[in-house]
C-alpha cells in the first residue's frame, strides 16, 4: 500500500476540501477528453497529480508544476 505524503505549492501547504486532513495519496491521473479519445489519441491528453486524501478519500487535482509532495 502506498504511503502517506503532505503536499504544498509555493510554501503552502494543501488541505483536504472536505475534511481539512493533511495526508494524501498521490496518482497521475489523466484528464482525457472525448474527441481525443475517438481518435484513439487518448494517451496524448494532459495529465494532472491527484490527490486522494488518506482520511476520506476526497480527490483534489493539481496541474502546477510548482506541486511539491513531501513523506508525511
Amino acid at each position: 500500500m502506498a504511503k502517506p505524503v503532505r503536499a504544498a505549492i509555493g510554501g503552502k501547504w494543501i488541505r483536504c476540501g472536505f475534511c481539512g486532513g493533511d495526508a494524501f495519496r498521490d496518482r497521475e491521473v489523466k484528464l482525457n477528453s472525448s474527441g481525443m479519445e475517438l481518435l484513439n489519441l487518448g494517451w496524448a491528453n494532459e495529465s494532472a497529480t491527484g490527490l486522494i486524501c488518506w482520511n476520506c478519500g476526497y480527490v483534489q487535482l493539481f496541474m502546477n508544476d510548482d506541486l511539491d509532495l513531501y513523506k508525511a
